[in-house]
Parts: structure tokens; C-alpha cells; sequence
């Protein structure tokens, strides 16, 4: 194999490949970025069994040259110790070229270096996932989607299902749920023309890495679910998840019908008003926060032993019902007002020990629930 390609270029699909991989995966061979030249492309893999992320570099992009294929072949190089050699190279373009003992010739400029690769075809086969049915989004709906979603999965594995996010899509509306069982995050949507009967749970950490590869540049992501992986495809990139195994939990009936208290607020004052009074309630360790509304006024409070007490006012725009107090957690609070866009957020309260909820003021599609502190 020999090809010689734009540095530049290079480094950032290696870097997005290198989202794949894990340091800590059980085949040595999967720490490697594998390396396929066809006659007219570069095929880059990289693959931790759970997440398989797959970047096509085409010899022309925008009419310019990126690649010269002299001759096919394929290769599997350390990826964490190759990229870095690739990033610290003297020249605009790199040369790689490749013997039949996997010996890898790097040169650019005046450096060259020879790295011992690994026998491609023992690298694991990446899962198939059918491209017959796709769903379509907008690259814009997907980012605020997970941006809306993912902060809420579940960091513990005891219940592996809700470290992932569960999307269903059910009589043309994908409704997408993350919860770590003390806050849940749901994000509606309704699809045009789209898949029906999807449900499946997609692993948090997969979309976070997914997020960081999709560029605001694409348009639109290509969505194809199999019963075990989803395949997301977008651009030069198939982007390949493992499925979470299991069923996850019904969450429909933590949302009752009749609120006894509700509250209309500006988003940006409250989330502010929180984050001064987050300050104490930091310091006392647990983050408590305690919200006292009547018609007349509503308070947060918040009081540390060692260094004193806070009481912040929040102005209302509309309150209906009985007065309440109740304590919440401030860094839920504040994750859920910062994932509803509009500026009007309303609350609505069921009771003080009772989970309530939050969405922007007249819309349904994004609903943020908290499970309140019991304090004594």
C-alpha cells in the first residue's frame, strides 16, 4: 500500500476516528485505527465493539486533491501513537507506505518514521446494519435533541437501560427519553413519512461522541435501526452503536394530568437567581435548594452552617393554584432550564413530594421532570 495525503485533512478525520477507540478495550487490535486504500479512496476504521465509526476520505474534496492512491492495500496502525506521529509531522502532505511484514514508512519533509502495524484481516467485521428503511433528520433537530436528552442518562450501571436514551417512534412522532431515575428529560418530535414501531435505546455515551463528530456543515443524518445497532450516516462518515439490551421503563404515567401549582418564569432570570443560590447550597454539599411561591411572591433559599444564609426573590408572570414550599436539587434545575430554548419556562407542581415538571411556556415537545429533596 502507498498513498500520500493532505496532513491537515488527515488529522481531523484520524482525530474523529480516535472517538472509537478505547484504551481499555480486551483486543489489543482494537486500539488500532485500520487503514483501507481502494483505487479512488482512503477508508479510515476505528472500533471499541461498542461504538464502530467509519470515515471515507474521497481524492477529491471540493474539487481539490486530498489523496493519491499509488497503490491499494490495508493496514491496522496504533491509533493514539500514529495520529500523534501524523500531527507532529514537518510537512503539508504525508506519505504512508506499507510492506508485507505490516511495516509502516511515514515520511513528510525531512522526518520519516517506521511503525510496526498489524495484520488487517484479523480486525473484527464490523456489524451490517441494512440501509433499506432510513430516517431523516435535520443535523440541527439531532444536536438539540441529544443537547435536550442526553444530560439526564444515568451515569451508574446498576440499571444498564438508563445509561441510554430511549427513542420510540409511534404513530409518526419520535419521542426521545433519558432518565437516571431522579430527573427525566423527553424530547417529542413529529416525522414525516418515517419509520413506525422503533424502539430502541440508544447508549449515552455513544451520542455524546456522536455529537462531537456531526458538524453544523451537513444537513441532514441518515438514521437506519437494526435489532441490535443503529447506524447513523452523514457526509464521508457511517457512524455504527451497539443497542442497549432490556426494556425500559414506562415513564408515561409520571406525568399526571391536573398540576396544584403552576408558575410562569423568565428562564434566564430564574437560571441565574439558582446559580447565586447554588453558591451556598454548593458549600453545604448537597445542592439543596428550597423554593417557597405564593400569589405574591415566589423565594429561593438556600443555607450553608458554616457560612451563612441566601434568599433570592424571582419575579412571576402568571401563578395559579395553592402555595407551596418545596427543595430540588440545583444542578437538575439548572440542566433542564438550560435545555429549554424559549425564555417563558412554566412549572407545574403536583404536591411537595411529588415529581414536577418543566417545559417552555404553550409547548408540549420538551419536558423536563425533577423528583423534589425531602428536607426536614
Amino acid at each position: 500500500m502507498k498513498f500520500t495525503i493532505q496532513r491537515d485533512y488527515f488529522i481531523t478525520q484520524l482525530n474523529d476516528t480516535l472517538k472509537a477507540i478505547s484504551p481499555r478495550t480486551t483486543l489489543p487490535i482494537l486500539t488500532g485505527i485500520k487503514i483501507d486504500a481502494t483505487d479512488n479512496k482512503l477508508l479510515l476504521t476505528g472500533s471499541d465493539s461498542e461504538v464502530s465509526i467509519e470515515i471515507t476520505i474521497p481524492s477529491e474534496v471540493n474539487h481539490e486533491e486530498i489523496v493519491t492512491i499509488e497503490e491499494k492495500g490495508s493496514i491496522v496502525l496504533p491509533g493514539r501513537f500514529f495520529v500523534d506521529i501524523i500531527k507532529k509531522l514537518p510537512a503539508a502532505a504525508v506519505t504512508i507506505e506499507t510492506n508485507h511484514q505490516f511495516q509502516a514508512k511515514i515520511t513528510s519533509g525531512q522526518s520519516e518514521f517506521n511503525v510496526s502495524g498489524l495484520d488487517p484481516d484479523q480486525y473484527p467485521l464490523l456489524p451490517q446494519v441494512s440501509e433499506e428503511d432510513a430516517m431523516t433528520l435535520p443535523i440541527n433537530v439531532l444536536k438539540n435533541i441529544i443537547r435536550q436528552t442526553n444530560f439526564a442518562v444515568s451515569t451508574s450501571e446498576t440499571r444498564p437501560v438508563l445509561t441510554g436514551v430511549n427513542w420510540l417512534i409511534k404513530d409518526g412522532e419520535l419521542s426521545c427519553t433519558a432518565t437516571d431515575s431522579h430527573r427525566l428529560a423527553l424530547r417529542r418530535l413529529k416525522l414525516e413519512n418515517s419509520l413506525d414501531n422503533i424502539n430502541a435505546i440508544i447508549p449515552g455515551k455513544a451520542l455524546s461522541e456522536l455529537n462531537k463528530i456531526i458538524s453544523d456543515e451537513d444537513e441532514t443524518i441518515d438514521i437506519f435501526f437494526a435489532s441490535n445497532q443503529v447506524l447513523f450516516k452523514v457526509g464521508h462518515v457511517n457512524f455504527i452503536s451497539r443497542l442497549l439490551e432490556g426494556n425500559y421503563p414506562d415513564t408515561s404515567r409520571l406525568f399526571p394530568d391536573s398540576y396544584e401549582t403552576s408558575l410562569a418564569l423568565h428562564n434566564g432570570d430564574f437560571f441565574h437567581a439558582i446559580d447565586r443560590a447554588s453558591l451556598l447550597a454548593r458549600e453545604g454539599g448537597n445542592n439543596v435548594i428550597k423554593l417557597s411561591a405564593d400569589p405574591q411572591h415566589v423565594e429561593l433559599s438556600s443555607t450553608s452552617p458554616e457560612i451563612g444564609t441566601v434568599k433570592e426573590g424571582v419575579a412571576t408572570s402568571a401563578f395559579e393554584g395553592q402555595g407551596l414550599k418545596i427543595s430540588f436539587n440545583s444542578k437538575y434545575m439548572m440542566d433542564a432550564l438550560k435545555a429549554i430554548d424559549n425564555d417563558e419556562v412554566s412549572i407545574e407542581f403536583f404536591g411537595t413530594m411529588r415529581p414536577f415538571i418543566l417545559k417552555p411556556k404553550d409547548d408540549e415537545n420538551v419536558i423536563q421532570l425533577i423528583l423534589p429533596i425531602r428536607t426536614y
